[in-house]
């Protein structure tokens, strides 16, 4: 019995059986299957990210309240220290004494950060790669990406 003489399952029993299917048909069950494939990795894939992101975000909170917390530590801190030189010299003299420390520290962290800043440089790894695409496109490599030249 012929597929064309087969009726409307005759199809159906040919992708079942590999064997019996036409090219066309493994093709399209070839293209159905990666596209079902591909489908179900990027539902995976987010369902991954949206599982990191509300992990990223708790703890972010946490470093947050960590952050206010340590800010309220050292401002109460601040105001024992001026209330505790208050005992010896005026109550001016003595906040006046702790915003110069605090101004004293500030300076200091602004300048490591600036020499820092300096230090940091553009992606060198990366920034090399781009500078190769153009060579590797028209055929030419680098003897240190392991190319031939």
């Amino acid at each position: 019995m012929s597929a064309a003489t087969a009726g409307p399952g005759a199809t159906r029993e040919r992708e079942r059986d590999p064997g019996q299917a036409s090219i066309g048909e493994l093709l399209g069950a070839i293209t159905r299957d990666t596209t079902t494939l591909v489908r179900q990795e990027i539902e995976l894939a987010r369902a991954e990210v949206r599982a990191e992101v509300r992990s990223a975000v708790k703890v972010a909170g946490m470093f947050g309240g960590a952050a206010l917390g340590g800010f309220m530590v050292l401002l109460f801190l601040s105001y024992a220290m001026w209330w505790g030189l208050s005992n010896v010299i005026d109550q001016g003299w003595s906040a006046l004494i702790v915003a110069a420390v605090w101004g004293f520290i500030a300076a200091i962290l602004v300048t490591m950060a600036r020499q820092r800043m300096r230090g940091l440089g553009a992606l060198p790894q990366t920034s090399g790669t781009v500078k190769r695409i153009p060579d590797a496109v028209k055929g030419r490599t680098d003897h240190r990406s392991g190319g031939e030249q």
